[in-house]
């Protein structure tokens, strides 16, 4: 194979990080976007040069205005979009939000319509599916103190497991 056509096969996925943020609750912060029907955690697309960790407090001071410090790495999901082609998301903890730097949140108002707090049980109902199990398995690595990686926002499946 030569190095033109070894080219060729590498993989150019987009790539994303977002964080999630807790309040005292326990609840996690979603975002509304103003381009999509459901909602979101902060977060967005990484840009060339740019390493996950810094698209993620580039993306939250965007969207939130707020430059909390941001956490470890909860997960790392590989997911392939029909139309957008393959995808590789970060999830970083943004940790616990105190009442000062809940006040402190203004939304980019050209981007989003909303931020609140929700219960974990109901990101079901607000998520996109594969979302949704990316927040809880990162909900789940943030209290095991372990990063995981997923394929479809669900640990990688047996060989020849059908993908939910």
């Amino acid at each position: 194979m030569t190095q033109t056509d070894h080219k060729k096969h590498m993989a150019r996925p987009r790539m994303a990080a977002g964080a999630l943020f807790f309040d005292e609750q326990g609840r996690v912060l979603l975002v509304r976007p103003s381009y999509k029907p459901k909602w979101e955690i902060p977060g967005g697309y990484i840009e060339a040069g740019e390493s996950p960790l810094a698209a993620c407090r580039r993306e939250v001071e965007e969207e939130l205005g707020i430059t909390p410090a941001i956490g470890s790495l909860l997960v790392v999901d590989w997911a392939p979009n029909e139309t957008e082609g393959d995808k590789v998301l970060y999830v970083f903890d943004g940790g616990l939000l105190g009442p000062e730097a809940v006040g402190a949140i203004k939304v980019d108002a050209e981007e989003l319509l909303a931020a609140e707090f929700h219960p974990v049980e109901a990101v079901d109902q607000l998520l996109i599916p594969r979302l949704a199990r990316r927040v809880r398995h990162a909900v789940a690595a943030r209290q095991q103190a372990h990063p995981l990686y997923l394929e479809h926002g669900a640990p990688p499946r047996a060989p020849g497991a059908e993908i939910p």
